[in-house]
């Protein structure tokens, strides 16, 4: 019974976040409406940017979980060197399960950067320009 507020504050939240970016949504969705029996085009908002908003995220993302990792690495060295019952703990090069909070937003953030390396648009190359033999 103790864990019933905690446990209905989350809910709660999760609940008005879900229905704001539902109602968002249907907004949108009436604005589209509206525009279309005006024989308005809701203009494009996508590719606006070229990508770099998943490079920008990539990053972002990428030193946050590789911050997470140089600050959570040393918890194998302080746990290895415990003991339960009479067995030594030892993790590999003080890697262990912890790790997973750093490792995996860097990967997540090293396939967003690898998204925007691999769908750019490189620049249109022009030939090179010859003299012309106007001469």
């Amino acid at each position: 019974m103790d864990a019933f507020i905690p446990c209905t504050g989350v809910l709660g939240f999760f609940v008005v976040l879900f229905g704001f970016i539902a109602l968002m949504r249907f907004m949108s969705y009436k604005e589209t409406l509206a525009l279309a029996e005006k024989g308005l085009v809701h203009p494009e908002k996508a590719h606006k940017n070229g990508g770099k908003l998943a490079l920008g995220w990539g990053i972002v993302i990428t030193a946050a979980g590789l911050a997470l990792c140089v600050g959570l690495y040393p918890l194998g060295w302080l746990i290895g060197a415990g003991r339960v019952g009479s067995e030594t703990l030892s993790f590999p090069l003080g890697f262990g399960p912890w790790m997973l909070i750093g490792i995996v937003p860097t990967f997540i953030g090293l396939a967003l950067i690898l998204i925007y390396v691999l769908t750019r648009e490189g620049k249109p190359k022009q030939p090179p320009q010859s003299p012309s033999p106007e001469e």
